[in-house]
């Protein structure tokens, strides 16, 4: 399967899907998993609490904020592509933050979390079909791919790995 078109998903996405380079759902796999992982499980206990600005998020919370979105976005794909044609709702990633108590928690267990969500993600995406990944649905009142959500997935991880290089010094 090829790269998602346009009009495979919002045009909000696209920034996501651009940075994930790849041609096929295989391919993202095979190019991002392990450094994805890499990257995510070194962050440091000490910049565990840390945020580059008042009203940011801290380390721990972007950790918790991309298992939550992985979640939203892996479920979306789901049932998209086992031929559920409800629309899915919106979320808002700032109440799920400010709901998800990632201060109480230590940053190992946060980091747990994450890789039991991305492992069970890269099993359900390389057990797709390519008429499954083919398929369209509706979230956020957009119209959207599986192939698209695959990309957004993995180019959501590394649009915020980019942000804890360039703004935590990570």
């Amino acid at each position: 399967m090829a790269r998602p078109q346009a009009n495979e998903s919002a045009a909000y996405y696209h920034k996501y899907i651009a940075l994930a380079e790849g041609s096929s759902v295989t391919e993202l796999v095979n190019n991002y998993a392990f450094d994805i992982q890499e990257f995510y499980n070194n962050l440091p206990e000490s910049k565990a609490d840390f945020a580059y600005a008042e009203n940011k998020w801290t380390v721990k919370q972007v950790l918790q904020h991309l298992a939550d979105a992985e979640r939203v976005f892996a479920y979306r794909a789901l049932r998209i592509s086992r031929g559920d044609a409800t629309p899915l709702a919106s979320f808002d990633e700032n109440t799920y933050v400010e709901n998800g108590f990632a201060e109480d928690r230590s940053l190992s267990s946060l980091k747990q979390e994450f890789n039991s969500v991305r492992a069970a993600t890269d099993i359900f995406l390389l057990a797709l079909n390519e008429d499954q990944v083919k398929r369209m649905g509706t979230a956020s009142n957009n119209a959207v791919s599986v192939n698209a959500l695959a990309y957004i997935i993995y180019g959501h991880l590394l649009h915020h790995r980019n942000i804890l290089q360039e703004r935590y010094g990570v």
